[in-house]
């Protein structure tokens, strides 16, 4: 069985496009390799058409992924969601008890992650740290170096 996967709108938007240029820009620029590579002679010991039919193969393994996934996708009604606990398109602020250090993520799908904008996987070790606590709660959160300690400063949409 498929795992549903979350999204927001723009983020649900961005795999769309994706496909949509793998499949109307790639794949025609990858046949037209390896019409290319064919009409120069013996594809016994073609490189081109070697590399152009591994491209193709690449692909269309990356155009099935994302067909997967955007069939498995549900876009997150933000008015909907609890903000009494941190679940996914939550924004957590957390304190680092050891240092007292503040940071503000939000809580997102795999694919939206973008740690330079602050958003974070559910499935990264912090976010499933975060997933379900309530503000005051101490998120025990297990990373290379150890265990870390967060508490929940204030959860927000």
């Amino acid at each position: 069985m498929n795992k549903v996967n979350y999204y927001t709108k723009e983020g649900l938007q961005k795999l769309k496009d994706e496909l949509k240029h793998l499949e109307t820009v790639e794949r025609p620029s990858v046949s037209a390799q390896i019409a290319e590579a064919r009409d120069k002679g013996d594809l016994s010991e073609n490189a081109e058409y070697d590399a152009a039919k591994e491209a193709q193969g690449i692909l269309e393994a990356k155009i099935s992924k994302l067909k997967e996934t955007l069939s498995n996708a549900r876009v997150v009604d933000k008015s909907q969601l609890d903000t009494s606990k941190a679940l996914i398109l939550s924004k957590v602020k957390i304190k680092n008890v050891k240092n007292q250090q503040e940071m503000t993520y939000q809580l997102v799908a795999p694919k939206e992650a973008n740690l330079k904008e602050g958003k974070i996987s559910v499935e990264s070790p912090i976010g499933k740290g975060l997933l379900g606590k309530k503000v005051g709660d101490i998120a025990k959160v297990q990373v290379p170096q150890g265990v870390l300690d967060f508490e929940i400063v204030d959860i927000s949409m």
